[in-house]
């Protein structure tokens, strides 16, 4: 698969994070992590400023991933790499109302 686009339970300003956690609007776990592209979708209500205001967003009887944008690492020769545990190309779509 070469690109997912899911929704997401909620996003953190602060942090610059979205969490995923299976429900309405988003996919199944996988289909997150796997496709080289992840573009998430989303609505303006669900942004929010930190990470304790986020935590009750999520439902606690279903997986949740986070995520930042791409992983990168440099773990190997120091060469940095990009999307080692996740699509490598990360976008996100605001949508108001």
């Amino acid at each position: 698969m070469d690109c997912a686009i899911p929704g997401c339970a909620t996003a953190v300003a602060m942090a610059g994070g979205l969490a995923l956690d299976c429900g309405p609007r988003q996919s199944r776990r996988a289909l997150t992590l796997l496709p080289e592209r992840h573009i998430c979708v989303v609505f303006a209500d669900q942004v929010v400023g930190t990470l304790a205001e986020a935590l009750p967003r999520l439902s606690p009887s279903r997986p949740s991933t986070w995520s930042a944008g791409p992983s990168t690492t440099a773990d190997i020769e120091l060469a940095p790499c990009e999307g080692v545990h996740g699509p490598p190309s990360f976008d996100v779509v605001m949508v108001e109302g």
